[in-house]
């Protein structure tokens, strides 16, 4: 590797990998949370047995349709008047992590429906049939017989945050996206996009990895 190369990954790297975790753990913290919930919405408005509001489903579908059919690319251009209201700026890890967390709650939403939807109906219907209230359906039987499919739902947000954080390099986000690019794209340095790559890739294996052991140990 070139002393060149070495140099610039010495001096860079660390802090963009900081501003690249930092960028994926506050949209993954927002997309557990108000995904989640959003996914829980989706399903509980669309399922019979529970609280079906055909109006509530479609808003709650439409907002999210809306953010999934945007590429990331322009949902970054896109949203920079709401990210200078709500951070101050449009540049830094910070001010990328608001679109990102916009398009993974949208992303986390849907498959926290989808973890939901697969549950077999049979235990919902038990559950109605003995008159337990919503609130005990949703904790004690949605969220514990979809807790494996929910981890997988969150490995996948985790795996699919840390591509869309390294497009965030290109309109000032930083991380090893940025890094990748100011060095090893417009400066033609191989050896850093060679490394940047290889960090990506291992960081995204090291987290399915994880989130497959996870989801496991909720099965048996």
């Amino acid at each position: 590797m070139e002393n060149n190369t070495v140099e610039i990954l010495q001096q860079y790297l660390w802090k963009a990998s900081y501003e690249t975790i930092e960028m994926v753990i506050i949209s993954l913290v927002a997309a557990l949370v108000f995904g989640t919930l959003l996914g829980l919405i989706l399903y509980l408005s669309e399922t019979d047995l529970l609280v079906k509001n055909k109006a509530v489903n479609a808003i709650a579908a439409t907002v999210v349709n809306i953010i999934r059919s945007i590429p990331f690319i322009i949902l970054l251009v896109v949203l920079i008047p709401l990210t200078k209201f709500i951070t101050g700026t449009t540049i830094g890890p910070i001010a990328a992590s608001v679109p990102l967390s916009f398009c993974a709650i949208a992303f986390h939403a849907r498959l926290v429906e989808g973890a939901f939807s697969d549950i077999d109906s049979g235990v919902i219907e038990s559950s109605v049939a003995t008159g337990a209230s919503i609130k005990l359906i949703i904790s004690d039987v949605l969220f514990v017989e979809a807790r494996a499919s929910i981890v997988r739902a969150i490995t996948v947000t985790l795996v699919s945050l840390i591509g869309y954080s390294a497009m965030a390099g290109i309109v000032g986000g930083g991380g090893i996206g940025d890094l990748a690019i100011q060095f090893g794209y417009y400066r033609y340095e191989s050896g850093v996009m060679l490394v940047t790559v290889v960090l990506l890739v291992l960081i995204v294996q090291i987290a399915q990895i994880i989130g497959d052991k996870v989801a496991e140990s909720f099965v048996h």
